[in-house]
């Protein structure tokens, strides 16, 4: 873990974290992955900073090994959380891959503010997170990804996005370092 600094205009970009996608089996408890992306809701929006609510709302087409989900999901399965206490200052995100910049308007909200960094957070690691973050790294964000705030229904897809692709693609630390960095240079 490699957590250096935030810069002034950073976003936290929260992936996932809604009725279908938490009600399903996970690596870690979906209750503390809330947890603790809600301290961080909290104190970017304290901060007056940018705050992006990504939910899933349907699957992409296409045929893969695995099968994959096409139509729309069931009535609720998108709903965010009522924990998040979304706010009208929220920038809500609604995608239909697993990243949440592909065929979204995140791309044009995060320039159009001024954001240079993204801290992710949120489920799925293996899939929405490391997608989003993937795109974030192409686009030349500098990219934050909080690994005690996300989870995956795979442990091995969790291990393997932490300790192979996320330092790659950009800086890792615990909900706790993001804090006291926000607190620091915010101060």
């Amino acid at each position: 873990m490699a957590l250096t600094t935030l810069d002034a205009k950073t976003a936290l970009v929260v992936i996932d974290l809604q009725r279908g996608i938490v009600a399903l089996p996970t690596v870690h408890p979906a209750s503390e992955i809330v947890q603790r992306s809600v301290v961080l809701l909290d104190a970017f929006r304290r901060h007056g900073l940018p705050v992006v609510l990504v939910n899933v709302a349907a699957g992409a087409p296409g045929r893969t090994d695995q099968g994959r989900h096409t139509g729309d999901f069931p009535a609720g399965f998108a709903d965010l959380l009522p924990e998040l206490k979304q706010q009208p200052s929220d920038h809500l995100v609604t995608k239909r891959t697993w990243g949440a910049f592909t065929n979204t308007d995140l791309a044009a909200y995060l320039r159009e503010q001024g954001v240079t960094q993204v801290v992710l957070v949120g489920v799925a690691t293996s899939i929405g997170v490391e997608s989003t973050a993937r795109y974030a790294s192409e686009l030349g964000l500098n990219v934050t990804l909080v690994v005690d705030a996300m989870t995956d229904m795979n442990a091995d897809a969790h291990a393997n996005s932490i300790t192979r692709i996320f330092p790659r693609l950009g800086e890792t630390g615990t909900t706790q370092e993001v804090l006291d960095l926000l607190e620091s240079s915010r101060a």
